[in-house]
């Protein structure tokens, strides 16, 4: 596969089972063959994209000493922001050519995860920063959880078999800003190749271009979603669950041009993660002769953990 395949939510929702089916079985063969598809018709509107882009490429121009300040410290960069070069891939050790915010799960009041997941970090400077992230968090989360209930469907699951996981759950946007290059880099690129944590990815239409997907001959073919598009991949916890089934898919952001070196990169990526209580073990109808459970019995926040100090984020 040379290009990934776009599909339309649109054809989910609608009232017609033909179409429906039709999705299922489009965006699941997708995730089985290459781990990401293009998808359109989800609920983000236009000027809410735009309006978020306003909102984060201010933040990272504000001065180093103001975005520092709201970097906390003792979680991992759960929330707020991370520094330039703080993170790197798994296997490592350059970090990669970036710095960026979280945003993190809205809660009730009286959640049992309140204990759990760090407060959403305030920005002072910009009065709409927060309720345009808040906003932007929740229509993708919305879009995502139908994702996620045709994805059930696809692995002859009940079609809400994962509204409980992920309702609440430790999801985390993530916007990006890959700074100008100014020297020569020392081995280090802007995201170095990589696999996701999490359940699914989606990821808006990318201010640039540099993202590249790995496909099974091993090629790098570049993924770019349209404006209207959000590109949606398989993470390392879906993976596991459906013992391989669906992909998730090495992905990474190259660097540009010499030319282009002067201009700023941003991407901002949606993490759907599920409520760290959720048992990974392999579905038991992803199981079989040919294909033997391939991993061992993990909690979602277990996992996360573990990846985490892999990334860098938080120590042993």
């Amino acid at each position: 596969m040379n290009e990934i395949p776009s599909v339309d939510l649109r054809e989910y929702t609608s009232a017609d089972p033909e179409r429906k089916t039709a999705f299922v079985n489009r965006i699941g063969g997708a995730f089985e063959d290459i781990g990401f598809v293009a998808l359109r018709g989800h609920f983000l509107s236009e000027e809410l994209v735009s309006e978020l882009y306003g909102e984060i490429k201010q933040f990272f121009q504000l001065p180093q000493e103001v975005k520092q300040k709201y970097e906390i410290q003792g979680i991992g960069g759960q929330r707020g922001y991370t520094s330039f070069g703080k993170e790197h891939a798994k296997g490592r050790k350059e970090g990669d050519l970036k710095e960026f915010w979280h945003f993190g799960q809205y809660l009730p009041a009286g959640s049992p995860w309140a204990d759990e997941y760090p407060e959403n970090v305030q920005v002072s400077e910009l009065p709409k920063f927060n309720a345009v992230g808040k906003k932007a968090y929740q229509m993708l989360e919305k879009t995502a959880i139908y994702v996620l209930r045709a994805l059930a469907l696809h692995l002859q699951l009940e079609e809400t078999y994962f509204d409980d996981f992920v309702q609440n759950g430790n999801s985390i946007l993530r916007p990006i800003h890959y700074p100008p290059i100014t020297v020569e880099p020392k081995n280090a690129v802007r995201a170095a190749a990589h696999g996701d944590i999490n359940l699914i990815t989606l990821l808006m239409g990318a201010h640039g271009k540099g993202l590249q997907v790995k496909n099974h001959q091993g090629e790098w073919i570049d993924a770019i979603a349209q404006p209207d598009e959000l590109m949606i991949n398989v993470g390392d916890m879906l993976s596991r669950l459906s013992n391989n089934r669906l992909k998730s898919t090495i992905h990474r952001v190259v660097n540009p041009p010499r030319e282009a070196w002067g201009s700023s990169r941003y991407s901002i990526p949606f993490f759907m993660h599920p409520i760290s209580t959720m048992p990974l073990n392999c579905l038991p109808n992803c199981v079989d002769a040919a294909h033997p459970k391939a991993f061992e019995d993990i909690t979602a926040g277990a996992y996360l953990h573990e990846r985490l100090i892999e990334l860098g984020l938080v120590k042993e």
